[in-house]
């Protein structure tokens, strides 16, 4: 009875005690994306004009772009923003633990996303010579999917931060030290994250040039052990103290961040259109 009548008490759509009907951090999520909007079309227009008409010398975008890769991070940020709205779902229907797991599961797919960036930048500079300063090419394409890779970053510390939050105690005069906790959770997730997008690409390295997973373990064994240690430091961290201040009357806050991270999917889908499949139009 108690949870209909929170139930019943929370409008998750529209908050009456502002003259516009919709809650404050709902608003200014909406503001913030519409000025993000007019920023990314400044840096797609960039590029696309100067594809148009590209100085001598510019490298063939066919010649530097590996679209399997691409497609495949595309195919992980839009099964990301599935798992966001599942979460934005779960915690209105007050579903902490679904919520969770939603959370970890979107943390997952955006670090393999970002993962995937770091490889596909590493090649162009190695192996296709494509740099920031070495063509126009180079210029704007860093420019415009370093910047979106960076939101991509700031998201998931963003989703860090809110599955952390969801384990304060809801006494904290009874848990002095839950501060320090979560500031230790975050720091551990941030950690496993890191360790685990380097292992898997410095095992994808030592795959490329011939080498074996005994390789590969003896050169990275101190990443290797650090993915461990994290992995473990944050298992034992996800166990709740008792009940937890976190609930139903903190779903705003999800979706303000599920705001965030759907635009963040559609924006690439509009650069891996404007920027990679038009080479192959």
């Amino acid at each position: 009875m108690s949870s209909q009548a929170a139930t019943a008490t929370i409008d998750h759509h529209h908050d009456h005690t502002t003259s516009t009907g919709i809650p404050n951090k709902k608003l200014l999520m909406w503001a913030f994306l519409a000025s993000d909007c007019m920023f990314f079309g400044s840096l797609i227009s960039t590029h696309l004009i100067y594809r148009l008409h590209p100085p001598p010398g510019n490298p063939s975008p066919r010649d530097v772009f590996d679209i399997p890769l691409t497609s495949f991070s595309t195919f992980i940020l839009l099964m990301s923003s599935l798992m966001m709205a599942l979460a934005v779902n779960a915690i209105q229907k007050g579903n902490l633990r679904s919520m969770r797991f939603s959370l970890l599961t979107t943390i997952f797919f955006g670090s393999i996303f970002l993962g995937g960036q770091v490889y596909e930048f590493t090649n162009f500079v190695h192996e296709k010579h494509l740099t920031i300063t070495n063509s126009i090419l180079g210029t704007t394409f860093y420019t415009l999917t370093g910047t979106h890779g960076t939101h991509v970053a700031i998201g998931v510390l963003w989703l860090i931060m809110m599955y952390v939050r969801s384990f304060k105690p809801a006494d904290t005069a009874a848990h002095p030290l839950w501060f320090f906790r979560n500031v230790l959770h975050v720091a551990v997730m941030l950690g496993l994250v890191l360790s685990a997008m380097f292992s898997v690409l410095a095992l994808v390295h030592t795959l490329q040039a011939g080498g074996s997973l005994g390789a590969f373990a003896s050169h990275n064994l101190p990443l290797v052990a650090a993915f461990v240690v994290a992995l473990v430091a944050a298992v034992a961290l996800a166990k709740p103290q008792g009940p937890v201040h976190f609930g139903e009357a903190n779903a705003i806050d999800v979706e303000s961040m599920g705001l965030y991270w759907h635009f963040v999917d559609i924006v690439w889908i509009v650069i891996f259109t404007a920027v990679y499949l038009l080479e192959y139009l």
